[in-house]
């Protein structure tokens, strides 16, 4: 039987989940054959690209075009960005792959509506204040829009019968990256 998971990446912004996800991937690539492979979600956003952020870059049009014809599994808005993630995860789950999402809280209900099943949720928390200073270092945003996303938290209770495992990225980044990495490669205990 295929026990392929989707990985639901959530934290809030400056929490790591980019530096972390790179970590996890650049691990991958250089280690020998995991337990489970691996694959990691493309995220489509209609965002210019920016250092530290794997994503694909969309204008609003094709953004829009690509949602028209079905090419997203999940689609949602956040901070006036469209963001997708691709139907390509389907076939990577039904060939045995756990999938990775960098995804987003608020969105929740649309991905367990999908994918309860295989889903298994990962929050990445940190320090409010470690997360201010990533967030100013990141200089994405400076002045109120800063502390408008350093205010911005959204509450959430996990779903009940969901999977979930949290990861401490206050300290070091291999210490969280090392803890994510065992839990993407794992198989489920059934």
């Amino acid at each position: 039987m295929n026990h392929a998971r989707l990985f639901y990446v959530m934290g809030p912004s400056g929490a790591g989940k980019d530096s972390l996800l790179a970590y996890a991937r650049a691990k991958l690539d250089h280690a020998s054959p995991p337990r489970a492979p691996v694959c990691f979600a493309h995220r489509y956003i209609t965002r210019p690209p920016s250092e530290g952020e794997n994503h694909i870059a969309l204008s609003h049009a094709e953004f829009a075009v690509r949602h028209s014809l079905g090419c997203f599994a999940l689609d949602w808005e956040s901070h006036d960005y469209r963001y997708g993630i691709g139907i390509e995860i389907d076939a990577w789950m039904h060939a045995g792959a756990n999938v990775v999402v960098n995804g987003s809280r608020a969105f929740l209900a649309q991905v367990v509506a999908r994918y309860a099943e295989r889903l298994h949720l990962v929050e990445i928390r940190v320090d409010p204040e470690v997360r201010a200073q990533r967030l100013a270092k990141r200089g994405r945003e400076s002045g109120d829009a800063l502390d408008k996303r350093v205010a911005h938290s959204v509450a959430w209770t996990p779903p009940e019968g969901i999977p979930l495992s949290v990861v401490d990225n206050d300290g070091a980044l291999e210490a969280a990256g090392d803890t994510l990495l065992a839990l993407l490669t794992s198989r489920p205990e059934r």
